[in-house]
């Protein structure tokens, strides 16, 4: 996510959340100098004139956030399901971030899982997914960054790195102590090394041990008690049929309660170059 070279996507379904998305992709851009990109997703089946009224809609809300923020906002529509159009145009468009609203998880979204995960998996750039408007417009004081035993948990060093440099965010990791040793072992080395790159690039932190219990509800309790202002997570690599249907621990975050915002990294997500993040990192 580099200066005044990337591109901060929000899709844009014409609701207040999508606004709200908008915001935090202001407050973002205005730190890294990123254009926006307004994102809205159509039926492939849609008649030509219908899709003229919405291109021209969009484009005529773009032009009043442009004008309203003063930076670059753009329009684009893309034919598809949001499920495969989103990440694909992120992904095509080499995106440094999608900031997308999100209603939570309401009604049957509880029994067919949230639609948010699902788009999500499909792309190698990280989202941050909200359903509120930002605090402030200054920075992201404190991040939430939960460290367990999965070796995908040193994929988002690089999104903590970012907002370290940037947003001068102070990085809260949490932990709890698993009773299998072999698991413990490799809680401590995701510790170790993300400890390890944020000494290196000068990121304040602080290391918190969560008593044992279930670490998605605790993660949303903990970020609730220190007021965060993000909450970083990886996804689960390889999301199934049943995660979607039961309940994928990331889904549960995603829709908190507390309504706090969620950046999600997806496993082995080739979103950006080492260089964009200063000190030390290597792919």
């Amino acid at each position: 996510m580099e200066k005044n070279e990337k591109l901060i996507v929000v899709p844009w379904d014409f609701t207040h959340v999508a606004e709200y998305a908008l915001a935090h992709a202001v407050k973002i851009s205005r730190m890294v100098s990123n254009e926006i990109s307004l994102l809205h997703i159509v039926d492939p089946k849609i008649k030509p004139a219908e899709e003229k009224q919405k291109s021209d809609h969009l484009k005529q809300i773009a032009e009043e956030n442009s004008k309203k923020y003063n930076l670059p906002v753009s329009s684009h529509i893309e034919k598809g399901t949001i499920f495969k159009a989103i990440g694909a145009f992120a992904n095509d468009k080499q995106a440094s971030l999608v900031v997308m609203g999100t209603h939570g998880i309401r009604g049957m979204q509880k029994l067919t899982g949230s639609w948010a995960l699902k788009v999500i998996v499909k792309s190698k750039v990280p989202f941050i997914v909200v359903q509120d408007p930002p605090r402030d417009w200054e920075r992201y004081h404190n991040i939430v960054f939960p460290v367990d035993f999965r070796t995908e948990n040193k994929e988002k060093m690089k999104m903590a790195i970012f907002m370290g440099k940037y947003f001068d965010s102070k990085i809260h990791i949490i932990k709890t102590t698993p009773t299998d040793k072999i698991l413990i072992k490799k809680t401590n080395i995701n510790l170790n090394f993300a400890i390890k790159f944020l000494m290196q690039n000068n990121i304040e932190y602080e290391i918190h041990d969560l008593p044992k219990g279930d670490f998605a509800q605790q993660t949303i309790d903990f970020a609730q008690k220190i007021n965060a202002d993000l909450i970083l997570i990886v996804t689960t690599k390889n999301i199934t049929f049943a995660d979607y249907m039961l309940g994928a621990s990331e889904q549960y975050i995603i829709a908190n309660s507390s309504k706090i915002p969620v950046c999600c990294v997806n496993p082995r997500a080739s979103y950006a170059k080492s260089s964009q993040f200063m000190g030390g990192w290597s792919d």
